[in-house]
């Protein structure tokens, strides 16, 4: 999953920097592929990225609940 994740995200970069490329000839299509990619990024790069990230349920010790805040608050007193 890590290497797919690596893989896509030179894939993104690639693709914004082709259309940097574009906005700054001033090709018509240049709009549409920085489109492209910003969507690429939301729809299909960063889902996959967010799931990887927390599928172990290693986001659990920065989750706020009773249980944390009070064991904060004592450690302050």
């Amino acid at each position: 999953m890590k290497l797919v994740l690596k893989i896509l995200f030179i894939i993104f970069i690639l693709w914004m920097l082709l259309g940097g490329y574009l906005e700054s000839t001033e090709h018509p299509k240049g709009p549409i592929v920085m489109g492209l990619g910003v969507m690429y990024l939301s729809f299909i790069f960063m889902p996959i990225f967010i799931y990887w990230r927390y599928k172990d349920g290693k986001y659990k010790k920065y989750i706020i609940n009773d249980k944390t805040l009070l064991g904060e608050m004592k450690k302050e007193e």
